[in-house]
């Protein structure tokens, strides 16, 4: 009798887990009222399907154009007061930071609201280019898969939760596409504006 108890309370586990994987599952694209905006210059950016997913596939997809730069390379600028591209990198990852840390503050039930980010006072405080591009490269790396191990915790009620940073307001949904989409958004501006073999380093 308890091996027969044993294996229904197993089964009854993993279908509870299975269910918990539908609903996640069913996690779609935020809506217009769960983020401001500006915003969905990232969010519009993702695609479609498991979040999750979409954040560890493109870790290596990013990771593998880093390691496609040299040291020198990195510390390349296309036009006089631009960030270098260690600049950008550190941009990332301390955006990254930002929006996990907003979404975590939310999922966990609190309500007041975050403040603003200055990212041009953070860039300028980081001094990436006096760091190894390696370092940065790495850092990058870690704190994604930070990134999706917090976001694959949530519990599938937690990801409509609602609270406002910098004035906007924010599901903590959006906030995982804002992290995906920020970083689409800025490898594209590093292979079109920074990584053209035309452009000669620096």
């Amino acid at each position: 009798m308890t091996a027969v108890l044993f294996d229904v309370s197993a089964i009854l586990s993993e279908v509870l887990r299975s269910n918990a994987g539908e609903a996640y599952n069913m996690i779609t694209i935020p809506d217009r009222t769960e983020a401001a905006e500006y915003y969905f210059t990232y969010i519009d950016q993702v695609p479609t399907g498991d979040v999750c997913q979409v954040l560890e596939g493109q870790l290596a997809d990013t990771l593998a154009l880093f390691r496609g730069i040299s040291g020198d390379r990195s510390l390349y600028r296309y036009a006089p007061g631009k960030w270098s591209i260690r600049d950008v990198v550190n941009h990332l990852t301390d955006t990254e930071r930002l929006f996990v840390f907003r979404a975590f503050w939310f999922a966990r039930g609190f309500d007041t609201p975050l403040p603003s980010f200055d990212q041009n006072v953070a860039a300028a405080a980081a001094g990436a280019d006096h760091r190894s591009w390696e370092s940065l490269v790495e850092e990058f790396r870690a704190v994604r898969a930070a990134t999706v191990t917090f976001f694959r915790s949530l519990p599938p009620d937690v990801w409509a939760r609602r609270g406002v940073a910098s004035g906007n307001p924010f599901t903590v949904r959006a906030l995982a596409y804002v992290a995906a989409g920020h970083v689409i958004h800025h490898t594209n501006i590093l292979r079109a504006r920074y990584l053209q073999p035309q452009q000669p380093a620096q």
